[in-house]
């Protein structure tokens, strides 16, 4: 008979997740043995958020959930965060905590955390692992973590329950959920058909659930069809290339994007999840349709009337139905795009991020999978970076966590070993993910991190300056990039003007070693960036 941990183990596997990653404890070695013995990675993480961070953005590529663990009491502590990402950024995540066998949790104090209840505000379900139930575990766990919208479950793992005998089925269901999503009505389309003919200028402002149905060509081929400017998430970049004509931007929420929005007369919002907008009020008084492909509950966007169904399905039957547009979406999209340029264009004294972003872009190969921390250059990033696929740009936007960018570069090169990925990150971000650069040096995941220094945390220097408040408490400075790359066993070098990280991202191109470019840069033009851009 199988063991609770190689029953564990099997259906990892078989869910197509070859890895398990994080910071082990001494309830962990037996899955670990378990893996081990089926020829799976086991990567170990200096920090237990990145490790979920990694594994979470596996989720996302892949749609394999992937699994991250922890020990118990601080370990599990300490994952919080990296779960509440997966949680928000709608991820599909196990993860695995260690915990006492039951007398032990029962009865003792060092080390005791009510895992479960820790967590339930930020998993989808979290449960106790018990060798006579397994089997049903770790199926209903599969399926809650990639339902819609996908997020993390838990299983909280005592010590007492890996080795044994794992209990047995009659009838086993199947581990991950065959659902089949048949072709919507053509007839119960006519209400939304006959609604979107009627206008002359829609729009459209895509979200993950684009993703999610794997629907990008059929987004493109409805924007197309409509003749319609497409706004993205930041999430969802990508999904329209961003060198199509119709592709407008990013959706930020901020007043740039309502001289876009504003001039249309239906606002065709497709798998938009609440989770990725600013938390302010809906800004406009245009009629709104909503795709959607899981029940909206957040009553956030106020629709006319809401569609649910398979959203390739959906934009596939709408593409064929719908009358061609008035063709208003490139002149719109050609506008936004330069508004953007020319607000983002601010003078500076040496290497500005929007400049480093563009010398990025113009060296970098297309099939560049880009990722990007959060901090004041996010916002550069999200707007001067082109991707031209789904799944190319990798951000933290549901909870907007720093530290993410190089953990998420890693899964990126697991997913993609073939192709090249880049991470972007300020020094603040870069200093909490800092100890697993060594982590991809070791486990042979060359990746190009481009740290903007403008040696603070920028955001905050800015929501400073913008409240009239002195700068105060977010320096950091003087850090001697080249001499920290070398210690951690990767590439590094400092770079002052755009020709110096031009010739350092041509150099890191053609190495096979993890490569840190710390680009010295006046950040002094955010404010203005951020007025223009979006409201604080």
């Amino acid at each position: 008979m199988a063991t609770t941990v190689e029953v564990l183990a099997d259906a990892i596997k078989a869910a197509r997740t070859p890895f398990i990653v994080g910071h082990p404890g001494g309830e962990s070695v037996e899955l670990m043995e378990a893996a081990r013995k089926r020829d799976m990675r086991f990567i170990l993480m200096k920090q237990e958020v990145a490790g979920a961070m990694l594994a979470a953005t596996w989720g996302d590529i892949t749609g394999a959930p992937g699994v991250c663990l922890s020990t118990r009491g601080p370990g599990a502590a300490n994952m919080v965060n990296g779960i509440a990402h997966a949680m928000l950024d709608r991820s599909p995540l196990i993860t695995i905590t260690d915990r006492y066998s039951t007398p032990q949790h029962e009865t003792g104090l060092r080390q005791r955390i009510d895992h479960l209840a820790m967590y339930a505000p930020v998993v989808k379900w979290g449960t106790t692992v018990d060798a006579r139930v397994v089997r049903t575990q770790i199926a209903r766990a599969m399926r809650t973590t990639t339902s819609l919208a996908p997020g993390p479950v838990q299983f909280d793992m005592p010590q007492s329950e890996t080795k044994k005998d794992a209990g047995e089925l009659v009838c086993e269901p199947p581990l991950m959920a065959d659902w089949d999503f048949v072709d919507p009505d053509r007839a119960g389309l006519s209400r939304l058909v006959k609604r979107i003919n009627a206008a002359r200028k829609p729009i459209l402002l895509a979200g993950l659930g684009v993703l999610w149905n794997g629907a990008s060509d059929a987004l493109v081929a409805l924007a197309e069809k409509l003749g319609a400017p497409v706004l993205t998430t930041s999430k969802v970049k990508g999904a329209i290339p961003e060198d199509h004509s119709l592709r407008a931007g990013c959706i930020i929420g901020g007043l740039i994007e309502r001289n876009l929005v504003s001039q249309s007369d239906l606002i065709l919002t497709i798998g938009l999840d609440g989770v990725e907008l600013q938390p302010k009020p809906w800004p406009y008084e245009i009629p709104v349709i909503a795709l959607i492909n899981t029940p909206a509950l957040d009553a956030l966007v106020p629709a006319e009337f809401e569609v649910m169904g398979n959203l390739k399905a959906l934009m596939t039957a709408l593409a064929e139905d719908c009358a061609s547009g008035s063709g208003w979406g490139e002149a719109a999209a050609a506008t936004f795009r330069d508004d953007v340029v020319a607000a983002l264009d601010t003078p500076a004294s040496g290497l500005s991020p929007q400049r480093a972003m563009e010398v990025a872009r113009s060296v970098l190969p297309r099939d560049t999978i880009a990722t990007c921390d959060a901090g004041a250059s996010r916002l550069l990033v999200v707007q001067k970076w082109q991707s031209y696929g789904p799944r190319e740009f990798l951000t933290s936007n549901g909870l907007g966590s720093m530290g993410y960018a190089i953990p998420s570069a890693m899964a990126a090169r697991l997913a993609h070993p073939d192709r090249p990925v880049v991470a972007f990150t300020g020094d603040g971000g870069f200093m909490m993910a800092v100890a697993d650069i060594q982590t991809a040096v070791r486990e042979r995941l060359p990746i190009t991190v481009v740290v903007l220094d403008d040696e603070e945390i920028g955001l905050i220097r800015v929501k400073q300056e913008i409240k009239g408040i002195e700068r105060y408490g977010v320096g950091i400075g003087g850090l001697d990039w080249d001499s920290l790359a070398r210690g951690l066993g990767a590439e590094g070098v400092t770079v002052h003007s755009e020709n110096e990280l031009q010739d350092a991202l041509q150099r890191a191109r053609h190495t096979e070693q993890v490569t840190i470019i710390a680009a010295k840069i006046d950040g002094s033009g955010y404010v203005a960036q951020f007025n223009a851009l979006r409201e604080l």
